[in-house]
C-alpha cells in the first residue's frame, strides 16, 4: 500500500471510502450511484426513443401569432377593438393587432409557418408545433422558472439538471449538462436557468464559452515543466484529502472534487468537442458562421452538435437579456431576432439529420409565453409592441421520437387563449422525460421532508399524440 505522501487521491479517497467522499468519487465514475451515496435511476426506466436533449430557450417570449399560430381574422379585423370573448381582462390592450407576415404551408405536410422563418420552415415534416400551451405567470422570472424548473419558485432544479441526473454521463470526459451562453451578456435569470437546485450540484449545467478558452481555467495561464505540474498535483491531492476527511458529507465539496477529476479528462475532450476548425467550410456556411448577424448563434448551434455527438445528454442555448420581449416595435423586434436564430437553428437540424443524429436528439425551441394578439397600451395609447402573454403561446420539436408535420392544440380564432388541447408546462416536461425513457411521477428526490419531481403538484401527462 502506497505511503500517505505518496498516495493518489482516488486511493485515498478510497480509503476514506466510509465516508462520503468515497461515494462522491464513486458517483463520477458510477453515474448510477449519486453523491449522497443514494442509488440514483440507472437511465433510463424503459426504452428511450431519445438520448439527448438540445434546449433553444428565447428569452422574452416569442410572438406566437407572428411566427407559429397563424390568426386570419385578427389580420382582418386589425386596429379594432377585441370581441368580447377574448377581451383583455388586465386592460393592457385595446386595439387588436395582426401580423405583417404572411404564412405558408410548408412541406408534405403543409404545416404553416411564417415568412420570417424560411430555414426552420424547410424542416416542417420534421417539427411538431404546440400551439396551446399556457403558462401560470406573466412576468419574466416567474415564467422563467416555470419553463426552466417546473414550477414558479425559485431555486429549484432545471429541465437540464433533472435529465443529468436521471440518466447520468453517456460519457466521463464531458459533462452530463451543458450551457451555452451568449457571449453578449447574461440572459434573465442567470445562472439559475442551468442550476441543479436542491440536486446535488454535480447535475448542474457546464458553463462553455463560444470565445477563447471553452472552459475556463481549464488550461494554465503559463505552461509549466511537467516535474512542477506533478509537484503540484501531490500537494493538491494530499490537502484535498485532508480537507475532505475533516468535513464528510458536504456535497458542495464532493461535487468540487469531482469537478476536479472531470476537469482533468475535459483537458482534452472538451477543447477537441469545441475545436469548429474542424468542421468543413460548407458546414460553418450553413451555419452563417461568415455573416455577423448569425455567427454568434450558429457558433453555439454548432457547438451544441459537437457536443451532442460526444456524448452531452443535455445541451441549453441561451441569448443575451431578453430579445424577444417586444414590448415595441414589434414587427421589427420579432424579424430581428428570427435573422439571428432561424438560419442556425435550420442548419442545426439539417446537420443532425444529415449525420443520422435527429432520431435520437430531441430539438425543442420556445420561450417563457407568447405576446398579446392586441396592441399593447403605451401612456393610454396603442402603440407597436406586444405585451408579455401567458394564456395560449407556440413552442415546438423535432427528432427524439417527435411525430413531424403537425400542430398539437389550438388556441382561440384570435390567439388569446388556449382552447382545444390546452397544454400545461409540466405536460411538456412529462413528454421530454418520457421520450428520455424517464418516467415523470418516478424520477424523484427526496427534500425537504418530501419527494419532490420536476413535474410536482401537476397532474401532469404525457402528449402521446406528438411521439410517432
Amino acid at each position: 500500500m502506497l505511503p500517505f505522501n505518496l498516495m493518489s487521491r482516488r486511493e485515498a479517497l478510497n480509503r476514506f471510502g466510509a465516508g462520503f467522499g468515497g461515494l462522491a468519487l464513486n458517483s463520477l465514475l458510477n453515474p448510477s450511484v449519486d453523491a449522497a451515496g443514494i442509488a440514483a435511476p440507472a437511465g433510463a426506466d424503459f426504452k428511450p426513443r431519445a438520448k439527448a436533449v438540445i434546449q433553444l430557450f428565447m428569452h422574452g417570449g416569442p410572438s406566437h401569432v407572428d411566427l407559429l399560430d397563424p390568426k386570419p381574422l385578427l389580420t382582418k379585423f386589425n386596429g379594432t377593438a377585441p370581441p368580447d370573448e377574448v377581451a383583455d381582462d388586465e386592460n393592457r390592450t385595446k386595439h387588436l393587432m395582426g401580423t405583417p407576415f404572411g404564412f405558408r404551408p410548408c412541406g408534405e405536410s403543409g404545416l404553416e409557418f411564417s415568412e420570417i422563418q424560411p430555414f426552420v420552415s424547410q424542416h416542417a415534416d420534421d417539427i411538431a408545433v404546440v400551439r396551446s400551451m399556457f403558462t401560470e405567470h406573466r412576468n419574466h422570472e416567474q415564467a422563467i422558472w416555470m419553463a426552466q424548473t417546473g414550477m414558479t419558485i425559485a431555486g429549484r432544479p432545471t429541465l437540464g439538471a433533472w435529465t443529468a441526473y436521471g440518466l447520468g454521463a453517456e460519457t466521463n470526459s464531458l459533462p452530463a449538462f451543458v450551457a451555452l451562453p451568449d457571449p453578449g451578456g447574461q440572459s434573465v435569470d442567470g445562472v439559475r436557468n442551468w442550476s441543479s437546485g436542491w440536486l446535488p450540484p454535480q447535475y448542474q449545467g457546464t458553463v462553455f464559452r463560444e470565445q477563447g478558452s471553452p472552459v475556463l481555467y481549464l488550461q494554465p495561464k503559463q505552461p509549466s515543466p511537467r516535474s512542477i505540474d506533478e509537484s503540484r498535483a501531490r500537494l493538491l491531492q494530499q490537502l484535498n484529502e485532508r480537507h475532505l476527511a475533516a468535513r464528510p458529507g458536504e456535497l458542495e465539496l464532493e461535487a468540487r472534487i469531482a469537478s476536479f477529476e472531470l476537469a482533468g479528462r475535459m483537458q482534452l475532450a472538451a477543447t477537441d468537442a469545441l475545436d469548429l476548425s474542424q468542421e468543413t467550410a460548407e458546414t460553418q456556411q450553413m451555419y452563417g458562421l461568415d455573416d455577423e448577424t448569425t455567427k454568434s448563434y450558429g457558433t453555439r448551434c454548432l457547438m451544441a452538435r459537437r457536443l451532442i455527438e460526444r456524448g452531452v445528454r443535455f445541451v441549453s442555448l441561451f441569448m443575451a437579456g431578453q430579445p424577444w420581449d417586444t414590448h415595441t416595435n414589434n414587427n421589427e423586434g420579432t424579424k430581428s431576432c428570427c435573422l439571428r436564430t432561424d438560419k442556425p437553428v435550420g442548419a442545426l437540424l439539417t446537420d443532425l439529420k444529415r449525420r443520422g443524429l435527429l432520431d435520437s436528439t430531441l430539438v425543442l425551441w420556445g420561450g417563457e409565453f407568447g405576446r398579446t394578439p392586441a396592441a399593447e397600451q403605451r401612456d393610454g395609447k396603442a402603440a407597436d409592441g406586444r405585451d408579455h402573454h401567458p394564456y395560449g403561446f407556440s413552442v415546438w420539436l423535432a427528432g427524439g421520437g417527435i411525430q413531424g408535420g403537425q400542430h398539437y392544440g389550438a388556441t382561440d380564432d384570435f390567439g388569446y387563449r388556449a382552447v382545444e388541447n390546452r397544454t400545461q408546462t409540466a405536460d411538456l416536461h412529462a413528454t421530454i422525460l418520457h421520450l428520455l425513457g424517464l418516467d415523470h411521477e418516478t424520477l424523484t428526490w427526496h427534500h425537504n421532508g418530501r419527494d419532490e419531481r420536476l413535474t410536482d403538484v401537476y397532474h401532469a401527462h404525457v402528449l402521446e399524440e406528438l411521439i410517432a
